[in-house]
């Protein structure tokens, strides 16, 4: 019985002295990156898109043999740029599309920055808050028309977090497609 627990006790300590620790480190580090990344693309206060970016900057200086080509990283940073292009125009674009005037449309940005300060309900108050308000009182429509924009604003979002909920789940799949390849 001894002997076995003896024997046990080597394979096990040659088994974790043996382990690339700071390979599966890192590796670690990469796949919690993403899974919050992924996660952020649509939780507020969470920079989704960026830190998928970062995963995949990160594996690629960390571990330089299992990292990403520069293809892969060109290809990564233009998804986290049209990321957040699709992210800031979706509400405004929705509103446009519901007939929102050009008043609307800066409220939404207006309202969009404004509800930075009051998050996480913030987000999604401001921009349309900020569409009504200007709706009505700069471009003087009444509120019929003024809430239709609103409505758009709102159906724009809503675009705007799945498409940006789809870019970040691509971004993820390009990390670990150009470091596993």
């Amino acid at each position: 019985m001894m002997e076995w627990l003896n024997q046990s006790w080597e394979w096990l300590t040659q088994a974790i002295t043996s382990m690339p620790w700071q390979i599966l480190g890192v590796w670690f580090l990469t796949g919690g990156l993403l899974l919050t990344g992924v996660l952020g693309s649509i939780l507020p206060l969470l920079p989704g898109p960026f830190l998928i970016f970062i995963a995949g900057i990160l594996q690629t200086v960390l571990l330089p043999a299992q990292g990403m080509s520069w293809q892969g990283l060109v290809f990564l940073g233009l998804l986290l740029v049209l990321s957040y292009l699709v992210d800031m125009a979706a509400g405004a674009m929705g509103a446009r599309w519901f007939g929102a005037s050009r008043w609307g449309i800066l409220g939404v940005f207006v309202g969009g920055l404004a509800g930075l300060f009051f998050a996480p309900i913030g987000f999604i108050v401001g921009p349309l808050a900020g569409g009504l308000l200007f709706e009505l009182i700069f471009a003087q429509k009444r509120m019929a028309p003024a809430v239709k924009s609103t409505w758009g604003t709102l159906l724009g979002t809503g675009v705007g977090l799945a498409l940006r909920l789809a870019l970040s789940l691509a971004m993820a799949a390009t990390v670990l497609i150009d470091a596993l390849s």
